[in-house]
């Protein structure tokens, strides 16, 4: 997609923490000549209005819960209904699937238990696959790092699972992704999360892996993790129209 066919729309990122990057999302736009726009709502810059001028919305992860009652959620909420009242691209990770969800009108909640690090996920139902995992090997790896998990809407398609959560990744219309996991990592993204979170890092379990764990062979994670990212970014901009 050529700047000419959106110089007039952006992508607007939003992000939920000081230490946040937007990741390889920003480079895929960047790559593919899509103007984009940070936002950063906690620290109170202004969540715009939904107007004309939005592309796209995407939502990153964050500590906090879609459920918390903070003004600034309510609001990102309020600007996601008015998206897909008006058929937005919206993509959503982590905390901004969960926000996708609320929107919705479904649930968010405590998981069985929490999901950190590298964990196999595989497609919901193989044979639906509708461009957004082409050439993508099944199980494939994804980073994860939550302890709540969203409920799938009913008219939406589940796209991914996990052995440690069910709903890891939907399908909403034709344009609309939320995931649980973080897909967006970069290596340098991923390095400062787990160095600046060290100390939160030391259990292991079936379901949680230690800062040892995560780090080993981490370029590698990353790397395959990035041609499943550009798999999922690849479909959903190409629902970005003017």
């Amino acid at each position: 997609m050529h700047m000419s066919k959106v110089m007039n729309k952006e992508v607007l990122i939003f992000l939920h923490m000081d230490d946040e990057h937007p990741g390889f999302i920003a480079n895929f736009l960047q790559h593919a000549n899509i103007q984009f726009r940070i936002i950063r709502s906690y620290k109170k810059e202004t969540i715009p209005p939904f107007d004309n001028s939005m592309l796209g919305l995407v939502f990153m992860g964050g500590i906090m819960s879609a459920n918390d009652e903070i003004g600034w959620i309510k609001d990102e909420i309020k600007l996601i209904s008015q998206a897909l009242e008006h058929n937005v691209p919206i993509l959503g990770h982590c905390l901004g699937g969960q926000l996708i969800t609320k929107a919705l009108g479904e649930t968010v909640s405590r998981n069985r238990e929490a999901e950190i690090g590298w964990h196999d996920c595989h497609r919901t139902n193989p044979k639906i696959n509708d461009g957004w995992l082409d050439g993508i090997r099944d199980p494939f790896t994804m980073f994860h790092w939550h302890y709540e998990s969203f409920s799938v809407p009913e008219d939406a398609e589940p796209l991914f699972s996990s052995a440690h959560c069910k709903n890891q990744a939907y399908v909403y219309g034709n344009n609309v992704l939320a995931m649980q996991s973080h897909v967006e990592m970069t290596l340098p993204l991923i390095t400062d999360w787990i160095n600046s979170w060290k100390d939160d890092l030391t259990i292991e379990s079936a379901s949680r892996q230690s800062y040892v764990q995560i780090s080993e062979d981490l370029e590698r994670k990353v790397s395959e993790l990035n041609l499943v990212a550009s798999s999922l970014y690849s479909r959903w901009v190409s629902t970005l129209t003017v």
